[in-house]
């Protein structure tokens, strides 16, 4: 008697979806996440995920906390700046182990068990990216603004550079508080479109004054520090260095990162930062200024910065830009606080390049 054949029934194989989407549709996706963080648990994914990634166009790192360690890397910033409470002297030494961890564990793509990144230690943000080949667009988010004021106070500075500072527009104030609910605000006597005379000799200038260079020279500390990122990745079109606290943003632009690796940078002979050319500043100032939602800024000033002709390097905006780089630094309630400021009797100074 013959033994009965048994029928094996094949498993139904799983259809894997996500093999079905094209590479141009995943790296959409994948440029929708831009976080680094993010982007380096997707690298650790899958070999097809791992090529990708490089690819990516938009990338974001935002820096929670700065982590002082110990072994830098040869050929890196010295670091040991007699300033330590400055958030610039350790900007190398921005480990974050929030956005590193994704990247510390993950194997070279040949298959390899060394760590594409061996010692945490040694690695700056510009390392960070090395790996992505293809990235246009880069937003960059330090974890507190840099120019330290007391509570209460405002103060916003955006910058545009190029090889050297192009434009810079400072809105500060010494008070931002609610309106008094039920009452208007009672205008100060010497609010007729001048300076007061209380703003000389109440400190009211150097104040500002003091605001403006402390600002240029974060602006211009951040522009030296972001050589390595730009002259590694020459694909870059766009690159924004913030911070949490929104005080201060640098940007720069297309022809504005062209124009950085064709020129020398002129870097200060005190400190590690770009040198801040020579300037011409236009001051306005209002007691008081109405903003939307409420809000009252007191003491408002509004500083809009540009080099002088012989500090400049060679590009000469039109006004309407400048206007317009003006108009468009910030934005909400500080917006409308600007457009006031603009109407205001303008006040002119010079400043020599330090």
């Amino acid at each position: 008697m013959h033994p009965k054949a048994r029928i094996h029934v094949d498993p139904v194989r799983e259809v894997d979806h996500f093999d079905c989407l094209p590479d141009s549709l995943v790296l959409l996706i994948l440029n929708k996440v831009e976080d680094v963080r993010s982007l380096g648990r997707c690298y650790a994914v899958s070999k097809r995920l791992c090529g990708l990634v490089s690819l990516v166009h938009d990338v974001y790192v935002k820096i929670d906390r700065v982590v002082a360690v110990d072994g830098d890397a040869e050929g890196t910033l010295n670091l040991s700046s007699p300033k330590p409470r400055s958030i610039f002297s350790h900007f190398l030494k921005l480990m974050l182990f929030t956005i590193i961890k994704p990247f510390h564990n993950m194997r070279s793509p040949n298959g390899t068990a060394r760590p594409l990144f061996p010692q945490l230690s040694q690695h700056s943000p510009a390392q960070v990216l090395r790996n992505f080949t293809h990235v246009r667009n880069l937003r960059i988010e330090l974890p507190s603004g840099d120019v330290g004021t007391e509570e209460g106070v405002l103060l916003k500075w955006r910058a545009e550079y190029g090889s050297t500072l192009e434009n810079c527009v400072i809105l500060g104030g010494t008070r931002v508080d609610r309106k008094p609910v039920g009452g208007e605000h009672e205008p100060a006597l010497e609010d007729n479109g001048s300076m007061p005379e209380s703003f000389y000799t109440n400190g009211g200038l150097k104040l500002r004054v003091v605001w403006t260079i402390s600002s240029l020279i974060a602006a211009s500390t951040r522009h030296y520090l972001l050589r390595s990122i730009i002259n590694g990745h020459p694909t870059l079109q766009s690159l924004v260095l913030t911070d949490a606290d929104g005080q201060g943003t640098l940007c720069m632009g297309a022809k504005q990162l062209e124009e950085f690796r064709e020129n020398q940078l002129s870097t200060s002979a005190c400190s590690n930062r770009t040198q801040v050319p020579a300037c011409n500043m236009k001051l306005k100032y209002a007691p008081y200024v109405e903003l939307p939602g409420g809000m009252a800024l007191q003491g408002a000033t509004l500083v809009a910065i540009k080099p002088s002709p012989e500090g400049s390097n060679g590009s000469h905006p039109n006004r309407k830009e400048a206007e317009g780089f003006v108009f468009g630094a910030f934005d909400g309630p500080f917006k409308a606080a600007v457009k006031a400021l603009m109407k205001r009797r303008t006040y002119l100074l010079e400043m020599n390049g330090f």
